[in-house]
């Protein structure tokens, strides 16, 4: 599971011990990711099914995809689509992965690397496995989660971040039981490699069998864990959480996470990934492939993309009919439950 790691954890810098008067966040809710499939078949947990989104801000949607062994031939990945306003963020933890946008952005990730696309005003993109994997199949496990951007930032220039997994930031707890992967934001006084628009932070931290990792975390961020794979609890309370399992927490300015004791013998270990941010706090209108603060403006997008506006693919990657709009549930109705005050 974990792509990037060491083989000696005392050899990292260590998150620094809770302070005195620390408070320890709670848990308000754990939720069982359902399954789906996703693009042109593989298969996903929807982390963040039936979460009200004022819990999320600035967070939209989170799919944990696979983990999956294919067979040749079985590797599927997603048509050309398009997206405006938020960003994407794509961390692989096995497999390969590539990406083209329409803004000249792209390339290829493979185990630990992480691909950050901001849509801003608009851009059309495709992931896809590489020929080589078609052919010979292979594992694949990997994240993608959609960051909000606020209506300041909405019509951005696209733009796109390869982030390679070296240069990720790794920590350890204090009695290195834990080693983290800071992907983006400050924490615990480092700062990870991604760029992002929206005041946030993205952790993917192993936590050995029996150990306990008491994260610094700021106080006006919110606090989500997802079990990636593994048991063990979260928060002060010690809510039980296992594989495919997203805990929600309450205020404060730490988050614990412990490993069960007894994990199965496929899962060593505890594996999560722990994101916060600073809450937008703005009207949402969320409908397939566009995330914006009013209905009208997202119908706007689907004019503007029909028109040619939200970007071209590039000739030397077409292979087919652009199709219109993307694969998460365009076909859907608009719900005017997703449109918050």
């Amino acid at each position: 599971m974990p792509a990037v790691t060491v083989e000696d954890a005392t050899t990292l810098p260590r998150v620094p011990l809770p302070a005195p008067r620390t408070v320890r966040r709670r848990t308000r809710s754990v939720t069982t990711a359902p399954s789906g499939f996703e693009g042109e078949g593989f298969p996903v947990r929807r982390a963040f099914a039936g979460i009200d989104l004022r819990a999320l801000d600035p967070f939209l949607h989170l799919d944990q995809m696979g983990e999956v062994e294919y067979a040749p031939g079985e590797p599927k990945g997603t048509s050309w689509h398009p997206h405006r306003g938020f960003e994407t963020v794509t961390h692989l933890l096995d497999g390969t992965l590539e990406h083209a946008d329409s803004h000249g952005g792209g390339g290829t990730i493979s185990d630990g690397d992480t691909q950050w696309m901001t849509a801003g005003g608009g851009v059309l993109h495709i992931e896809r496995p590489p020929e080589q994997l078609v052919v010979s199949g292979g594992l694949f496990h990997g994240l993608q989660l959609w960051v909000n951007l606020p209506r300041a930032q909405k019509w951005v220039e696209p733009r796109y971040q390869d982030l390679r997994a070296d240069s990720s930031v790794l920590l350890a707890s204090p009695d290195a039981g834990a080693v983290l992967r800071v992907i983006a934001g400050d924490v615990a006084g480092q700062r990870g490699p991604g760029s992002t628009c929206t005041p946030m932070a993205m952790v993917h931290a192993t936590v050995s069998p029996g150990a306990t990792l008491d994260l610094p975390w700021r106080p006006d961020f919110n606090a989500l864990v997802y079990v990636l794979s593994g048991a063990g609890s979260v928060g002060i309370d010690g809510a039980p959480v296992r594989t495919g399992q997203l805990a929600v927490l309450g205020p404060g300015d730490t988050i614990t996470v412990r490993g069960a004791v007894h994990q199965e013998s496929r899962t060593p270990a505890l594996d999560v990934v722990i994101l916060g941010g600073r809450p937008i706090n703005e009207p949402i209108a969320m409908y397939g492939p566009s995330v914006m603060n009013t209905r009208q403006e997202v119908a706007d997008a689907f004019t503007d993309f029909s028109a040619g506006r939200l970007g071209a693919i590039p000739v030397q990657r077409v292979e087919g009919p652009v199709p219109h709009g993307d694969v998460r549930g365009e076909t859907a109705p608009l719900d005017p439950r997703q449109e918050l005050s």
